[in-house]
């Protein structure tokens, strides 16, 4: 399924939560050289038990609003945002 990611860097520690229909990610690495989209993509991959290359971004990779390709069901999803804390 496609997921609508609003990405921030530079953040104290790595947080993941609902927002709108999509995601709100906070990594910790700078938008430099792609880094930020790599700690993106490994956090994503850690969080839903997935391999890396099972996540891929379908655009924006050079903007804080991205779109992800997630193999994971909607109900997946919000099953295991249930289960975070909210930003």
């Amino acid at each position: 399924m496609n997921v609508d990611v609003k990405v921030i860097t530079n953040a104290k520690r790595r947080e993941i939560g609902p927002m709108g229909s999509g995601l709100k990610v906070k990594v910790t690495a700078l938008p430099q050289d792609g880094k930020a989209n790599e700690e993106l993509i490994e956090f994503l991959a850690h969080f839903f038990g997935l391999r890396k290359s099972d996540i891929r971004i379908v655009r924006g990779e050079k903007d804080k609003r991205k779109t992800l390709s997630i193999p994971i069901t909607e109900e997946d999803l919000r099953t295991k945002l249930q289960h975070t804390k909210a930003l």
